[in-house]
This record gives structure tokens, C-alpha cells and sequence, in this order.
């Protein structure tokens, strides 16, 4: 299914639950931007290239072992009905690559992805070494297939597309944009069960509220993810070094 043929960012997702797609990105400023057409969503159920009447996809693992596996001759002809289609073949994976906002923003600044998902034990590796698949991962623990992990980088990626947020500056401060997690947000009301906001953000002092907010996002980095909080240290001696 194709939802738009004139963007210039196109997802193809392949799984067996293809009516998972769009879900959540159907909604909200995603779903506004799949009208626009500002990206485009392209679905193939793999069960369509099976070989039998009960559409069979998997078999028993080699070796032995608890589950199903995913069989390479019927994957590798899903892939060959989308190989005209731009941008690389990702497969969603709990070893794979970790994803990250710089691999987001390297496939946001690409053409589109294939994302192939997925479901019970996994994929033969076979097809995937002969493909050259990228394998990625959205976190260290195990969902029940790929297409979850799917959702969440077309997710990350979409809202990156020229087009859909309003507020660059916005996307621009939050958190692993610039290497630290975000500063704390206040709103309205000033004072709420006895605890106020930081006099510093009502005090119309545009420098003191951006160290305050610095000050901030360093301080929380530091104590919740320290292994980020090494990696911006690193990152900002570099720069003060010219390397």
C-alpha cells in the first residue's frame, strides 16, 4: 500500500502485520504530514510470497531450539518486490547497531528506509548477510516482534523532515540534540502545591535564563546518564583543542 507517491522521504516496512502501519503515526503532527505528503508510507505483507496455501513463512531452527525462524527464500523475495525503492534495508534487532539521534538524523537526511521486521525467533541470517541488511536496535531489551521497534524510528526520523514541527529552535534544544538530556520545563501556574517555578525563567533576562537552563541540562546529564555526560566532556575538549 502506497499512501503517497510525491514525498521525498518514503518508509517500506515488510512484516506479517502490516495493518500495524501507520498506527500512532497516522495521528497527530506525523499523520498531518502523511496527508501533506510529506512522507510516505509503502507496506508489504510477507506472508504474500509464501509457497503454500496455509502462507508459511517459518520453519524449525537448525541445531535445535525453542521457537520459529524466518525462512530466507521467502524474505529475500519480499525484498526483491521493493528493490527499486531508496534508501537502505534496516532490519530491527536487539544486536544491532544501538539507535541513536545521529543515526536519525542520517536517515532523515536520506532518501527513505526498508524496514523489515521481524517475529518469532528472528530472520535466517543468511538473507541477511547476502542482502547487507543493517541490523538495529532501540534498546537493550526483547519486544515480541520489529514492528514496535519500527514505529519508534519512523517516529524519531519523520519529526525531523523539513515540514513537520513548526519549531525548529524547539527540536533544537531538546534532549541528545546538543549531547545533554533537556533542562526541566515550566509552565502556568506560577505556583503549584507550594512549589514554584525558578524565579530566574520570569525574570525576562534572556542570558541568565539560557545559563540557568545550561546549567541545567549539565547537571542532570551528569547525575542520570553519565555515560553521555563523558561522551559531551570529551566532545567539548575537542572543540576547545580546534580538533
Amino acid at each position: 500500500m502506497l499512501d503517497s507517491v510525491t514525498a521525498n522521504w518514503k518508509a517500506t516496512v515488510l512484516s506479517l502485520h502490516p495493518e500495524m502501519f501507520p498506527g500512532s503515526l497516522g495521528l497527530s503532527l506525523a499523520g498531518k504530514a502523511l496527508e501533506k505528503g510529506i512522507w510516505a508510507l509503502e507496506k508489504v505483507d510477507i506472508r504474500d510470497f509464501a509457497y503454500d496455501k496455509h502462507r508459511t513463512v517459518d520453519a524449525i531452527p537448525f541445531g535445535g531450539g525453542a521457537g520459529l525462524v524466518m525462512r530466507p527464500d521467502i524474505v529475500d523475495t519480499a525484498l526483491d518486490s521493493v528493490a527499486g525503492n531508496a534508501g537502505p534495508v534496516i532490519y530491527l534487532s536487539p544486536r544491532g547497531r544501538l539507535l541513536d539521534q545521529n543515526l536519525v538524523k542520517e536517515l532523515a537526511a536520506g532518501p527513505g528506509v526498508t524496514l523489515l521486521c521481524g517475529r518469532y525467533e528472528g530472520i535466517d541470517q543468511r538473507v541477511l548477510d547476502a542482502r547487507d541488511v543493517i541490523e538495529v536496535s532501540v534498546g537493550d531489551y526483547i519486544l515480541s516482534g520489529g514492528e514496535q521497534a519500527a514505529l519508534i524510528l519512523m517516529d524519531a526520523v519523520i519529526r525531523l523532515l523539513p515540514g513537520v514541527m513548526g519549531n525548529k529552535e524547539s527540536a533544537d534544544e531538546e534532549s541528545f540534540e546538543t549531547g545533554l538530556l533537556e533542562y526541566p520545563l515550566y509552565t502556568r501556574p506560577a505556583e503549584w502545591q507550594d512549589r514554584k517555578v525558578p524565579e530566574v525563567l520570569s525574570s525576562g533576562h534572556h542570558g541568565k535564563i539560557k545559563q540557568w537552563r545550561q546549567e541545567q541540562a549539565e547537571k542532570i546529564t551528569r547525575e542520570r546518564r553519565p555515560d553521555l555526560w563523558e561522551k559531551y566532556l570529551d566532545k567539548r575538549n575537542d572543540t576547545k583543542l580546534g580538533r
